[in-house]
């Protein structure tokens, strides 16, 4: 509970949280089996309970929420099997949640009054708000609904997608680890969440980023089109900086992890890990902020035919995009690659920023952060070149478990203890995601955010990426350290590129010829002369 409350209170991340977020407990059910111990006795929730409840309420504004939100909400708590009580109650109330607006919005099932047979009548009512997921019910059926950020965060998805990663950077290398797709940078704009959701299940097709941006270039004019381009050329090379920011920290990692620290060093030192992560995100945060400003020129500028061909193009259902042939809206041959990247990016986010939400905006998959381990290049490499390959949804999870299962008792616990390790974390990360797309959104409105506020956000963003970077980093190295022969050769297997080898290093994911230079990356290690537990 402390930890929560801190984690509200914090002055960088989250200043204003309590005036965003509403939602409350969960309608009470009296055919619920009851606990043990008098009727008013509720359990104290656990930490990935509360894990959930943040979750849940992150996709909620107090300053907009509706009866189809209260609902949604109850049913998202019913679903995480959280019950009312005491415990769920003090939590919510304590950070700011008006629980009567929200019982007055969705009642109680025994709540026999007008309002309450009105909110059960419309609960046969399917919600389908702009950018909003589908109705639950539709995942608990088997619908294509299944992705959201109370799933992310959920120890199971975390565990899986951090041993995914321990199974890459084990069993790969340097170049191989700097190895990231271009949109897990700057990612504010709902564009993981849209394709995540997608009904058509196109999200990690290739054809699926050429089909939005074609779109939206169909559409554009020739003005608008150059906004973008402009764009794309000028921060090239800020794009690219943001690259090779990387690269040290992630030979600091390979170093750890091959017992190749300073003479009288104990290995990485955390403070020094989140710090220049926190410097690499400050970087991503201004990249952000200008790329929303481009997107709110572009959308203030929009005439009703513009808005009426976008409409028709709804948010996660690539079958609602008509086919585009994209050589019409390329850029000239011989444009540098990077800026090729850039400028689809910019026209395929434009499309999910617009159209897409808050939620959509703060949304992540488990795999956005600890992204200096390989498990992009583990999962990402066969689908290379390929036009049109479906990357399967169940690879991280199907390996990650193969991975664990290969451990022995102690080593496996050297990775599961990063669970509890990162949860704090993990959570801070929700908050300050949301308000950084809160602040960016600003543009689509006309209004100006505050610039400042958004790179020190994101500065507190990679800080809190380094310190869950540096759990891994440290659990993987203890794992390597204890393989027996066996254990290796069927992680190699299980690594499953049998033919593939990695380029010296990788600008996102184009491969350079020659080894990086890179400066001494000594600093991340504790210094003999001043060493200190962490």
């Amino acid at each position: 509970m402390k930890s929560l409350i801190l984690i509200f209170a914090m002055s960088i991340a989250a200043p204003n949280l309590m005036a965003q977020r509403e939602g409350g407990p969960p309608p009470r059910n009296d055919k619920a089996p009851r606990q043990e111990g008098s009727q008013n006795e509720t359990p104290t929730l656990t930490s990935e309970q509360k894990a959930k409840v943040m979750a849940i309420l992150a996709q909620y504004k107090a300053s907009a929420l509706t009866a189809a939100d209260a609902r949604a909400i109850h049913e998202a708590f019913r679903d995480a099997g959280l019950r009312d009580g005491p415990a769920l109650k003090q939590i919510l109330e304590e950070a700011g949640f008006d629980l009567d607006k929200l019982r007055d919005l969705d009642p109680p099932p025994d709540k026999d009054t007008e309002n309450g047979r009105a909110s059960k009548d419309n609960k046969k009512e399917t919600v389908h708000e702009k950018g909003k997921p589908a109705d639950r019910e539709q995942r608990k059926s088997g619908g294509t609904q299944k992705y959201c950020l109370e799933q992310a965060v959920s120890d199971h998805a975390q565990l899986h997608t951090i041993a995914f990663n321990g199974l890459a950077f084990i069993t790969g290398d340097f170049g191989a680890s700097t190895f990231i797709p271009p949109g897990k940078v700057c990612d504010f704009f709902g564009f993981q969440y849209m394709r995540d959701i997608d009904a058509a299940q196109k999200g990690h097709n290739p054809m699926f980023l050429n089909r939005v941006a074609g779109n939206v270039l169909r559409i554009l004019n020739n003005e608008q089109r150059a906004l973008l381009e402009k764009a794309a050329r000028q921060e090239a090379g800020q794009l690219l900086t943001l690259a090779e920011k990387r690269l040290p920290l992630i030979k600091a990692f390979c170093r750890e992890l091959n017992a190749d620290v300073p003479s009288g060093s104990k290995g990485l030192n955390k403070e020094a890990v989140m710090r220049y992560v926190g410097d690499v995100f400050a970087s991503d945060a201004e990249l952000s902020y200008k790329r929303a400003q481009i997107f709110g020129q572009i959308a203030s500028s929009f005439t009703p035919e513009q808005k009426k061909y976008l409409a028709q193009m709804h948010f996660g259902d690539f079958n609602s995009w008509p086919d585009v042939d994209m050589d019409k809206y390329k850029l000239p041959r011989g444009t540098e690659k990077l800026v090729n990247v850039a400028y689809m990016t910019y026209a395929s986010e434009f499309f999910s920023w617009y159209a897409g939400s808050i939620e959509a905006d703060t949304y992540f998959c488990p795999e956005r952060h600890g992204t200096y381990f390989g498990g992009f290049y583990m999962k990402d490499m066969p689908a290379m070149g390929k036009r049109d390959y479906n990357i399967s949804t169940s690879v991280t999870g199907d390996s990650g478990k193969m991975f664990l299962d290969t451990l022995n008792e102690t080593q496996r616990g050297y990775v599961t203890g990063i669970i509890e390790s990162q949860r704090k974390a993990l959570l801070e990360i929700i908050v300050v995601r949301k308000n950084i797309s809160c602040e960016l959104r600003k543009f689509l409105k006309g209004e100006i955010p505050d610039k400042n506020k958004i790179i020190e956000m994101g500065r507190r963003y990679g800080e809190l990426d380094g310190e869950m970077s540096w759990y891994y980093a440290i659990a993987f190295a203890k794992v390597k350290r204890t393989l027996t022969p066996e254990q290796n050769a069927t992680l190699v297997k299980l690594r499953n590129l049998e033919g593939y080898q990695s380029a010296p290093y990788y600008i996102y994911s184009q491969a350079m010829k020659e080894k990086p230079a890179l400066p001494d990356t000594d600093s991340f290690f504790f210094q003999p002369q001043n060493e200190k537990a962490q």
